[in-house]
């Protein structure tokens, strides 16, 4: 599925227009970048939590020329889903 898939499944759910439902999306995943970037982490019962994890500095291997190489730390955003959503799927 893809964005445009999404958001149609979306509008048809709330039984609303397309345009509704991508102001929906947009402002769901817009929130969801500022609360990130704000370093917050996002609950949603029932769903999954979003938070940034911090990647620390590691060293690899680059596999062309077998040298290795420094991976530079950085930060990760995660969704982990909670358990309620993990048994519906399966």
């Amino acid at each position: 599925m893809n964005k445009k898939e999404f958001i149609k499944a979306i509008a048809e759910e709330m039984d609303a227009s397309y345009a509704a439902a991508e102001k929906a999306y947009d402002a769901f995943v817009g929130a969801v970048t500022k609360g990130l970037k704000g370093g917050e982490k996002i609950q949603l019962a029932g769903f999954g939590t979003f938070e940034v994890k911090d990647v620390p500095a590691k060293s690899g291997i680059n596999p062309r020329t077998q040298e290795k190489v420094e991976i530079p730390a950085c930060k990760k955003p995660v969704l982990k889903f909670g358990k309620a959503y993990k048994d519906e799927i399966q």
